[in-house]
């Protein structure tokens, strides 16, 4: 990917569920922004999701256990040896891929080591986010904010980072606590951490696994907080042990 500092190796991971609809668009949008790489993961679809990506020119990866994180790991797993950054966006057309530069940018020139798209800093269709989702992005900003002291609004899925400090993090979750076990592990970590304001789109195809379905949105709202409080924890005891090894030394 082009920059004024000099040519970067970036690739993009998209993980995907019976997108069979939006995906090509999705992937021809990405590749037009100069990207080095696309790689879909295709969590398990039963429709023609993963012949559709690769006719428009992505990597197309198989993750058949079913799981948001494991397809995200999945992806990280395949991207290029040498890929400096990877960024992340969902397939069913919601996110604007125009706004990649944006979201790589900063990583680029050192600025931050995290940087995160958000939904509600940009322009968004109407009805391109539900209430739950708009709610469940404040819930963990306000939880980030009390325990760590960093800001986020939203918990987007179009988000960016350097490849080696990613699988430094020790990314765990397998479901949809991924985007907030990043969000955490980055803030309990130290780094330097952005968001920069990305417009939205009305989904362009396919059913929402979350936020179209009230029952299941509940349950991710849930699931963020359980995932909060555990991994909150975990990170405490963690801080604690290491501390202890370094007094040890």
């Amino acid at each position: 990917m082009r920059f004024p500092e000099g040519d970067r190796i970036v690739s993009v991971v998209i993980p995907c569920l019976n997108e069979e609809e939006p995906i090509a668009d999705v992937v021809r949008e990405v590749l037009a922004q100069g990207v080095d790489e696309v790689v879909v993961v295709d969590n398990g679809s039963t429709d023609a999701t993963p012949a559709r990506a690769a006719q428009a020119g992505a990597h197309v990866v198989a993750q058949p256990q079913r799981g948001y994180g494991r397809a995200c790991a999945s992806g990280l797993s395949a991207i290029r040896a040498d890929a400096e950054f990877v960024c992340f966006l969902d397939g069913d057309g919601s996110d604007v891929p125009a706004f990649l530069n944006a979201v790589v940018a900063p990583l680029v020139r050192d600025q931050a080591d995290f940087v995160m798209g958000s939904r509600l800093r940009g322009l968004r269709e109407k009805g391109s986010l539900t209430p739950q989702q708009v709610f469940a992005g404040w819930l963990a900003g306000l939880l980030l904010r009390l325990t760590y002291g960093v800001r986020f609004t939203d918990m987007s899925p179009f988000r960016g980072m350097r490849a080696d400090r990613l699988r430094a993090l020790g990314m765990q979750e397998q479901t949809y606590g991924w985007n907030l076990e990043m969000q955490m592990r980055a803030a309990a970590r130290g780094l330097r951490i952005l968001e920069v304001p990305v417009d939205h789109r009305c989904r362009r195809g396919g059913v929402s696994k979350v936020s179209g379905n009230l029952i299941a949105g509940l349950q991710a709202g849930w699931k963020i907080v359980t995932t909060f409080l555990r991994l909150a924890a975990s990170l405490r005891r963690n801080a604690g042990l290491t501390a202890v090894r370094v007094r040890g030394n």
